[in-house]
């Protein structure tokens, strides 16, 4: 069988933020394909979703007429109008400090914990997305739509030959042949990337991380676990298992994410990068007495039924764009699952080339001067992004230089929520206020200092207190939710206006 067919705009890759580029070009009015390697529904992860991307999700449901998308931005909605969707309700990010060989201990005062609640009500909270259900549920809205779309393709050749772009694939012995005037690599990886000479590597990263993960059934929920320690959670914003879970850990920390199916997400993410084998989740879980509790009964879901080790993390392209074509961010590179970056930075991705692509088919290039600035503002996000969890990993086993730090990611974070809550936000901003001249450098000058903090030990109290001040001092004008003066320490209700 050979299939010959011309569009407009080819996206490669069905994950969400590719289904989502299809459907929105297909709104504007692009004949658009969307071709897919495997089919759904599959594995994945990147799962943690943030106010950031409930905010984007809601401005795509409003210019691109999608009404659904606005009915999965909040778990409230999600659970009354797509139920059968499996999802988790997240309410903010929690942290908790762990000592080699020692069950999880804490104080009134929880110097071992730090809980940032991202949403006031559940209702209104965010979500962990499962993703076999939530990709698979996006191809649906592509199908519904009429827009054509393969899956089981495995693309063979992309090439340039005058005005048009020349895909070759095969599924099984079909072969296919699709022609097209744009393509958006929406695949997630470098592999067309290098078949258009563009190379990738993770030169020039701060960050220097390696993870394990799987999907696992019957892991005791964590306030199980302090309850039952007579660990007190009465003065918490939420239950911390409906949250971003993140355990510190000397070796570097683990995710834990819930969903309303029974199965959590957890993965081990490695200091420095490590090449672990079958016995290394077993054998870092089996350090810390409370983790192995958790895991106790624990087994291996479905999907994927095994641990999946990685190499190095980061990753960045040379480029995001060039001639008629141009790539999502995280197929453009990806630093770190630290502060759950990856969905809102992948929409902020979809909206702005969906934003190019409005100035209109007969205008290529502006369409590509778009995509060029789009590109320097993608690279310029994942520096920015380095930053702020390098900074983080440097002080990880040092807890109160770790909230300290941590708070200029959500510094960051929430100034961008509110330029869009407030309707000051403009399409050429960039994700998480990467391009703010002063939050940036006080991110800049903060990493610089905590350089040599570590090295100290023990830290001395005088060092963390400075540290701490001269942070709290600098953010102060961009600080509305008072991250480091709470009136109850570590715990912070509700970082944002009603989203």
């Amino acid at each position: 069988m050979n299939s010959n067919r011309h569009f407009d705009i080819i996206v490669i890759g069905a994950g969400f933020a590719g289904s989502l580029t299809a459907l929105g070009l297909h709104q504007i009015g692009y004949d658009v394909a969307l071709i897919e390697k495997g089919s759904h529904p599959r594995f994945a992860i990147g799962e943690s979703s943030t106010p950031v991307a409930d905010l984007i999700l809601r401005d795509l449901a409003d210019r691109y007429d999608l009404s659904w998308l606005r009915e999965i931005s909040r778990y409230g909605s999600w659970q009354q109008t797509h139920p059968q969707i499996n999802c988790g309700l997240k309410r903010g990010f929690s942290y908790y400090k762990h000592q080699t060989g020692q069950p999880f201990q804490t104080n009134v005062e929880h110097k071992n914990e730090l809980l940032v609640a991202a949403s006031s009500s559940d209702e209104q909270s965010d979500t962990n997305w499962y993703r076999s259900d939530v990709d698979a549920f996006f191809v649906d809205q592509v199908k519904q739509q009429g827009i054509p779309y393969w899956d089981n393709i495995n693309v063979k050749k992309v090439q340039r030959i005058g005005d048009e772009w020349q895909i070759t694939a095969i599924r099984v012995e079909d072969k296919f042949d699709f022609n097209s005037n744009w393509m958006i690599d929406a695949t997630g990886s470098d592999a067309i990337l290098n078949q258009l000479g563009v190379r990738s590597g993770s030169e020039g990263f701060r960050t220097h991380t390696s993870a394990v993960f799987s999907h696992f059934s019957d892991v005791k929920p964590w306030q199980n676990w302090l309850h039952e320690n007579d660990i007190s959670s009465r003065d918490y914003p939420y239950n911390p298992d409906h949250s971003a879970l993140h355990h510190l850990l000397e070796e570097g920390w683990l995710w834990m994410l819930r969903f309303n199916n029974g199965i959590t997400s957890a993965g081990l993410v490695f200091h420095q990068h490590k090449q672990s084998n079958a016995q290394t989740w077993d054998e870092i879980i089996g350090k810390y007495p409370s983790l192995t509790e958790l895991f106790e009964d624990a087994k291996p879901a479905k999907l994927p039924g095994k641990l999946i080790h990685t190499n190095r993390l980061q990753r960045r392209a040379q480029q995001a764009a060039g001639p008629r074509w141009v790539a999502l961010p995280h197929t453009t590179g990806f630093v770190d699952p630290l502060h759950s970056t990856g969905i809102a930075h992948s929409l902020s991705g979809v909206e702005r080339i969906l934003y190019a692509f409005e100035i209109g088919k007969d205008k290529p290039a502006l369409i590509e001067q778009k995509n060029r600035q789009y590109e320097q503002a993608v690279f310029n996000e994942l520096d920015f992004v380095d930053l702020l969890i390098a900074g983080c990993y440097r002080v990880m086993n040092h807890f109160e230089l770790f909230h300290t730090y941590t708070s200029l990611y959500f510094t960051a974070a929430i100034h961008y929520e509110q330029k869009r809550i407030h309707g000051n936000f403009n399409i050429g901003d960039q994700f998480l206020s990467a391009d703010h001249h002063e939050i940036k450098k006080i991110t800049a000058k903060a990493y610089r200092n905590v350089q040599d903090l570590p090295d100290q030990k023990p830290v001395s109290e005088h060092a963390i207190q400075a540290f701490r001040k001269v942070v709290e001092t600098a953010i102060e004008p961009y600080n509305p939710a008072g991250l480091l003066r709470s009136s109850i320490p570590n715990m912070y209700y509700h970082t944002n206006a009603k989203i």
